[in-house]
């Protein structure tokens, strides 16, 4: 089983925003996940980013790989800085 952290949907039609998730790898986008990691709402000015990065740390031990977008995320909130 391999695992990822990646976005899932949330939110109104046009009014997106985003939870972070550990999910396997071959799960659907809004499919069941394994865990919440945080939230991004890019339609709020400016936009809002919140990361538990103490879980995302612990999910990547584990061997679970962000995507790209999750990535640059990570970095905005300064995760691969401390490591």
């Amino acid at each position: 089983m391999a695992l990822r952290l990646r976005l899932t949907r949330m939110g109104s039609k046009k009014r997106p925003f985003y939870r972070i998730v550990a999910v396997n790898s071959q799960a659907r986008r809004d499919g069941k996940f394994l865990d919440f990691l945080g939230h991004y709402n890019p339609m709020q000015n400016p936009q809002e980013l919140k990361v538990d990065q103490e879980k995302a740390k612990q999910w990547m031990d584990k061997g679970a790989k962000p995507t790209e977008t999750v990535r640059s995320l990570l970095q905005r909130v300064g995760f691969y800085a401390q490591s």
